[in-house]
């Protein structure tokens, strides 16, 4: 049973051959126009010529400068020379994708005149925005990086607007960024003035109360009253009662100095710690850091990418003799079966 399968494979390949044989002229007529029409419609007269230009970057592990370099516990994935992960790819690429980026792209290079897009068309955004995701694109590479791949018919608007993306990538990033540490900012810096304030005028008050005699109320009350026994041991009425004058004006003033300084301890206390949540958020609001590591600058390209010419012109003579083969091996079957019906008839 299997060498009658393999002799029927033989002989269908046997006449599979015959056939392309027996054919063959018209195959290569067929074959030869098609190579020449593809060379010809596969011209710049046809069909534009597309330059490719790339950078590949990398997105840093770092979002708050603060709290990689002020911070003292700060960890090593706070490092700034640390390169990102998944998910600062991730975010890297929806900011690539953004329109941020892209208006200003479309902008600086005119693109909607670049790409001849038709002005008076109602739907001339859409059709620029098409264009512009058609030959501009972005992807993660296996090794975790990004790629940016622009393409256009001018070698070195695909080079310069390759760059140029990837440098928007820090502004964009800094600009989103800073719109929150700017209102953080302004957060902590109302809390830092308050407390400063409140702080100016405890002392102020600790200052009348100083200039009453009263310096430091539980010192001075444990040592009057140490003077005070020792004088009324003696029998010195003066003294004694010069004693209980000072006890009383440090009775007068001890309640409200009490207060005062414990108030001004918990506002120092409390002051201090925002007083560094205000540097680190100053930090964060006015200083800039980069937000990539680029391993790869865009360069002039000075052969085309697209199209492949050859490949073009390999791919439609297979794909013509092919469908042209079946066209004819079903031609001559039908015939066949024509020619059957006859004569049975």
């Amino acid at each position: 049973m299997m060498i009658s399968n393999k002799g029927n494979a033989e002989l269908e390949s046997t006449g599979l051959l015959a056939f392309v044989y027996k054919w063959r002229i018209p195959l290569l007529i067929v074959g030869l126009i098609t190579i020449i029409c593809a060379f010809i419609f596969s011209s710049p007269a046809f069909i534009t010529p597309l330059y490719k230009s790339s950078v590949i970057l990398f997105p840093t592990s770092t979002n708050s400068i603060s709290k990689a370099l002020l911070t003292e516990n700060a960890s090593a994935e706070k490092d700034v020379m640390e390169f990102g992960e998944d998910e600062q790819t991730e975010r890297m690429l929806q900011i690539l994708n953004s329109n941020r980026i892209r208006d200003k792209i479309v902008s600086k290079y005119n693109l909607m005149e670049h790409y001849e897009i038709d002005t008076a068309s109602p739907y001339k955004n859409t059709n620029l925005y098409k264009e512009y995701e058609s030959n501009v694109n972005f992807r993660r590479t296996e090794y975790m990086a990004i790629k940016i791949s622009v393409y256009d018919r001018d070698a070195s608007y695909a080079a310069n607007i390759a760059n140029d993306i990837a440098a928007l990538v820090d502004s964009t990033i800094n600009e989103i960024q800073h719109e929150r540490a700017e209102r953080a900012l302004n957060i902590v810096e109302g809390e830092y003035v308050k407390f400063r304030n409140e702080i100016n005028q405890l002392q102020d008050s600790l200052k009348k109360l100083m200039s009453n005699g009263v310096h430091d109320y539980e010192s001075q009350a444990e040592m009057i009253n140490r003077q005070l026994a020792i004088e009324l041991a003696k029998g010195n009425m003066a003294a004694v009662r010069r004693l209980e004058n000072k006890l009383e004006q440090l009775s007068e003033f001890g309640g409200a100095y009490l207060t005062l300084t414990n108030a001004l301890e918990y506002d120092v206390e409390q002051f201090s710690l925002i007083k560094a949540k205000y540097k680190e958020a100053k930090v964060d609001a006015e200083e800039i850091l980069p937000q990539k590591f680029i391993v790869n600058k865009a360069y002039k390209a000075e052969r085309k990418s697209y199209p492949i010419r050859w490949l073009i012109v390999v791919v439609s003579t297979f794909s013509t003799m092919l469908f042209t083969l079946i066209i004819i091996l079903i031609a001559e079957n039908i015939g066949k079966l024509r020619k059957q019906i006859r004569t049975e008839k």
